[in-house]
Parts: C-alpha cells; sequence; structure tokens
C-alpha cells in the first residue's frame, strides 16, 4: 500500500494543487524534493562562448531561469539592456515574469501558446529582421537551432546556466523511506542514483513525466509503474489518482 511519495519538484505554491487533494483523499503524505537545481553560469565562462548580448536585438525565452540569468550576466557584465530590446517567450506566464526586470510592454514582449517553439515561430517571422538571442541550458537539444535555421531567422544559441544534482544530505540518506517516486526529467532520475549509487527498487513505485524522462528509468535499470500523460490521463496529477485508486487496496 503507497502512504508515502517522494515528488521531484518544487512544493507548490497554491494551497489549492491538485496533489493536495489527492494527499487527502487517499492519506498519502507527499514530500516534495527537486532532485536537481538551476546554477547560473558565471561571466567568465559566458565570455568564453564569445556571445555579445547587445548584437542582439530581441531574445527568445524559455522558461523563467533564461530570464533570471539573462538579467543576472547582463549585470555582471556591465551591461545595460537598452529598452527597445524585444522578448518572445514560449508562454504568457513565462512573459509576464519580465516584469520582473523590465517595465511590461505589449510591443516588444511576445508570447506563444503552445509551450513549444513551433507555436512562436509565426510570432518571430513577423520580426525576421530581428537578431535572436537564445539562451539554454547546458542541457539541450538542437530542436530550436534547427527550426530557426529552416525559418533563415538570424539567431545565437547559447548556455546561461547549468542543472545540477540537488544533492541529499546524510539526514535525508537516512530517512529515504518512500512507497513510490514521480520524476519529471531525464535529470532528476540520474541524480537518484547519482545520491543512492547502490539504490534497489523493490516494491517502491516509480513513475515519470514524458517519453524521455521514461527511458531514462529504463536505462537506470528501474522499473516504471506509471507513465503520464497517457491516452487517458493528460496530466501527472490525474494519472496518480487512478494509480492510487486502482493500489489502495
Amino acid at each position: 500500500m503507497i502512504k508515502k511519495i517522494l515528488i521531484s519538484q518544487p512544493k507548490p505554491t497554491s494551497d489549492k494543487s491538485p496533489y493536495y487533494d489527492i494527499a487527502n483523499q487517499f492519506g498519502v503524505e507527499l514530500d516534495f524534493r527537486p532532485f536537481f537545481k538551476i546554477e547560473g553560469i558565471s561571466s567568465r565562462e559566458f565570455r568564453e562562448q564569445k556571445v555579445s548580448l547587445l548584437a542582439h536585438t530581441a531574445v527568445v525565452f524559455t522558461s523563467r531561469h533564461a530570464i533570471d540569468n539573462y538579467f543576472k550576466l547582463a549585470k555582471d557584465l556591465r551591461i545595460t539592456i537598452p529598452e527597445d530590446m524585444k522578448y518572445f517567450c514560449l508562454i504568457e506566464t513565462v512573459a509576464l515574469y519580465i516584469q520582473k526586470y523590465v517595465q511590461y510592454r505589449k510591443r516588444k514582449i511576445f508570447f506563444g501558446t503552445t509551450g513549444k517553439i513551433d507555436g512562436l515561430l509565426p510570432l518571430m517571422l513577423k520580426h525576421k529582421t530581428e537578431k535572436f538571442l537564445v539562451p539554454l541550458s547546458d542541457v539541450h537539444n538542437d530542436d530550436i537551432k534547427d527550426m530557426l535555421d529552416a525559418k533563415n531567422l538570424k539567431h545565437t544559441v547559447c548556455t546561461m546556466y547549468r542543472t545540477v544534482s540537488n544533492d541529499f544530505t546524510e539526514e535525508e540518506k537516512q530517512n529515504f523511506d518512500y512507497d513510490m517516486m514521480i520524476f519529471f526529467s531525464p535529470t532528476g532520475v540520474k541524480a537518484l542514483k547519482k545520491n543512492f549509487p547502490n539504490f534497489k527498487q523493490g516494491d517502491i513505485k516509480v513513475a515519470a513525466f514524458g517519453p524521455a524522462t521514461a527511458k531514462e528509468v529504463d536505462a537506470q535499470g528501474l522499473r516504471l509503474d506509471l507513465l503520464a500523460p497517457n491516452k487517458d490521463y493528460p496530466s501527472m496529477t490525474g494519472a496518480l489518482k487512478a494509480f492510487l485508486e486502482k493500489n489502495k487496496k
């Protein structure tokens, strides 16, 4: 019977999170504990990429981490970002986050609706004379670069932050007694094996969000018990609720 679940994500900021409904409905204890963290690169490391922030007239932000580290690097490099810089974001929530650093103006901040770069491309093509900077994590594929290349958009992809293991303390390791673990990225799965090299799954259930995470679960020699999204449940919370209902006895 599943009584204690480790979720490899930050704790929800809202009390209305569906995770709390699940905890109340099934009487399970939920621990939110990210397995990795984001760390910005230094200004020296950025200079080694030979990328100039001011050589670009627009920035493509794929996440809040990209925004934070873009403006942090600008500050570290003592660069003033021009007021007419344009910002293109995958979704509105990322676009709104820019208000933390600059005044929000619709004429210079644009966002897609799909959460993917292909949903943002039509807007970028309307501004195809811009020179786009795309700050990413050190762990990324060439999908964005390939799409922009295909549309002949002038752009530079660069690394501004890295994903590192959020190591467990000795106390956390000693008290590691979960009935189920939920992973949302391949990096989280790798971090588990880094912190627990001799980890034996046994009866512990493992859930993964997305095919890449599921693939890493298998690569690490673990048994996958729940995959989301699936044909019945587009969200992890929906899939988890159904899984707990099925396994509550």
